[in-house]
């Protein structure tokens, strides 16, 4: 059996505020750059520029729901995406 591609994503959290309850910040793969802005008490997503955004969107919002309370302004993560950029 064949091993699935992976990619290391690099995620850094610019600005957190829990008024708007609204998390932006940049994340990297391979030579994929986007800025993200999550509304978390929507769950709601947007990630720019469009150029890859279907390679990074899906993997994003798991790693974001998944390390939600972890999250601070100004630090730096990174996690596993299932897809070679």
């Amino acid at each position: 059996m064949s091993r699935l591609p992976t990619t290391t994503a690099r995620l850094r959290v610019l600005r957190q505020s829990f008024s708007p309850c609204l998390l932006e910040g940049e994340v990297s793969a391979g030579s994929f750059h986007w800025s993200f802005r999550w509304a978390f008490d929507r769950g709601e997503l947007s990630v720019e520029p469009s150029l890859g955004r279907a390679l990074i969107q899906d993997a994003l919002l798991r790693f974001l729901l998944q390390a939600d309370y972890q999250l601070e302004a100004g630090g730096d993560y990174a996690f596993t995406v299932r897809a070679s950029f």
